[in-house]
């Protein structure tokens, strides 16, 4: 399993032959917007967390172009069907297994709307296990005891979190939340896009090295291999 980091909380997951696209921001992103062409992406499925635009903005051009398949909640799936996009709807605790490996979607704590206002359901984080290995995917979120849930059911190769505080877990939380899900390994997104989160990355990195963690914070277009 492969996984490429374009910025904010998007994700390009490599499982096999196949490609997971997750909460595509890319054209929007001061970061990113002139170092990645959203053209030369390759999906097959996109994953998105909730409906804001810093998660949603390029799924439907990905998503056309590419002919892949939106998995979401329910009212986001419907919103992407009614543009002719293949969707496939979860909701929270609901699990299935697609040609890739299996995915569980998994309760977040924020908001979800679209940028007109339209309702974007209720967010969500994903569990994916693939070629042996299992990925937690925390979407935007606060520290939630519902983290606690996941390793009854999940031994965590990986756990990916937001860090960037103010919308979202900061650091601090983002460590207890590791705690939570058992996993000791991090992957933080949802940073340094624009002030508001805006953190010390090597503070960030020493607050979880104290507490015998491995915080990565990947450069845009980096990629780790599990």
């Amino acid at each position: 399993m492969k996984i490429t980091f374009y910025g904010q909380n998007t994700l390009l997951i490599q499982i096999g032959d196949i490609h997971v696209l997750v909460d595509p921001f890319i054209s929007g992103n001061p970061l990113s917007k002139d170092t990645i062409d959203i053209h030369d992406i390759k999906a097959d499925y996109i994953l998105l967390t909730h409906a804001h635009q810093d998660h949603v903005l390029d799924a439907e051009s990905i998503a056309k172009r590419n002919n892949a398949t939106i998995v979401s909640n329910y009212e986001i799936a419907m919103h992407y069907q009614n543009m002719g996009i293949e969707v496939h709807p979860m909701n929270h605790g609901g699990t299935w297994s697609f040609e890739f490996g299996k995915v569980k979607y998994v309760n977040a704590i924020h908001t979800s709307s679209f940028a007109d206002g339209t309702y974007g359901g209720q967010p969500g984080g994903f569990i994916i296990e693939g070629e042996h290995k299992t990925v937690y995917i925390a979407g935007d979120t606060a520290l939630t005891m519902d983290m606690k849930l996941i390793p009854l059911t999940h031994t965590l190769d990986l756990a990916i979190l937001p860090i960037g505080d103010n919308f979202t877990m900061g650091v601090d939380d983002a460590i207890i939340a590791s705690d939570f899900v058992e996993c000791d390994k991090v992957l933080g997104v949802h940073y340094n896009t624009f002030g508001y989160i805006e953190i010390n990355k090597e503070e960030a990195i020493q607050k979880f090295f104290k507490k015998n963690k491995d915080l990565m914070l990947l450069e845009i277009g980096g990629s780790i291999e599990l």
